[in-house]
């Protein structure tokens, strides 16, 4: 039986090669979207979509939290200003990763990760940092897999091209968005 693993799944796009990498690794991968950091409904929904049809087509299971950004704006208060890269992003990532390790620990998973790994935009040591510190207090580890490596995002592309997948331009919160 192979071990599960739970990979973080910000868009359709980021987890393609993520997905086809941990599989090839030996991995159960089983997708959990939880993203309550997006601007709206509609841009939850879109991706949502896009992340299925990837699913479908590479045979993984989903599991979809509910679309809750009032999390997502509490946890981040007061750092609305600070610039891309810097300690408001820093937090969304402990948000969603804590509810990935939450809910690893709850399915009984081993191991977690993250699809922003492969983000030219995302930091992969502090993704790393962020992910590892906790999957101590969750009692999971955390796979800190560099998805870029190996023409990873070029990959990445690649799958979700060919699927059609809805390509957005931004990481998805209501901050990025206003300075895009």
């Amino acid at each position: 039986m192979r071990e599960k693993v739970l990979l973080h799944a910000c868009c359709a796009i980021c987890s393609g090669y993520p997905i086809t990498l941990l599989k090839d690794m030996g991995y159960e991968v089983v997708v959990y979207f939880c993203n309550n950091n997006f601007d709206s409904e509609d841009e939850y929904n879109r991706r949502l979509e896009a992340e299925k049809i990837l699913c479908d087509h590479l045979d993984v299971s989903l599991i979809v939290e509910s679309f809750q950004p009032d999390r997502y704006l509490n946890y981040v208060k007061g750092l609305e200003s600070e610039p891309e890269g810097g300690k408001r992003c820093i937090k969304c990532f402990e948000l969603r990763l804590s509810d990935t390790a939450k809910k690893a620990r709850e399915l009984g998973v081993k191991y977690f990760t993250t699809s922003m790994i492969i983000s030219p935009h995302k930091n992969f040591k502090n993704l790393c940092e962020v992910g590892e510190n906790i999957g101590e207090t969750f009692g999971i580890e955390f796979l800190g897999i560099d998805f870029k490596k190996k023409d990873g995002f070029l990959k990445t592309n690649q799958i979700s091209k060919s699927l059609g997948l809805y390509r957005q331009n931004y990481c998805g919160c209501i901050f990025a968005r206003a300075k895009g």
